[in-house]
């Protein structure tokens, strides 16, 4: 089993950063998978950024060259580094892991972007 805390939400202004970060129940490197999604009111949960374990990284078209996702394998915690932050990110951010074809889920940090 593996437990996720999120932490960094918060309220921040347009063009301004945010460092999200998602602490790990167990060693980052024995999952298969890490990633962050978000849920805005009213849509669907859709992924932001995934980490793989062999470190490739992907990302959602409306993100790229603004967030980047990376890990410590010292502190076991995954980060979501958000640079140039726009109203259409205001939702709550949800750390997520893949290991051993199970999906878990953290309790979700809110972010708002808004002036």
């Amino acid at each position: 089993q593996v437990h996720l805390v999120e932490s960094g939400g918060g309220f921040v202004q347009p063009g301004g950063s945010l460092r999200l970060s998602c602490a790990v129940s167990r060693t980052i490197f024995s999952i298969n998978a890490m990633a962050w999604h978000r849920q805005a009111p009213g849509k669907q949960r859709e992924l932001v950024a995934l980490l793989e374990s062999g470190g490739g990284a992907n990302y959602a078209d409306s993100v790229k060259g603004r967030f980047t996702i990376s890990r410590d394998d010292a502190k076991n915690t995954v980060a979501l580094q958000m640079n140039s932050l726009k109203p259409e990110d205001t939702a709550v951010y949800y750390c997520n892991a893949l290991y051993n074809t199970f999906n878990y889920w953290g309790q979700g940090t809110q972010v708002t972007v808004s002036s």
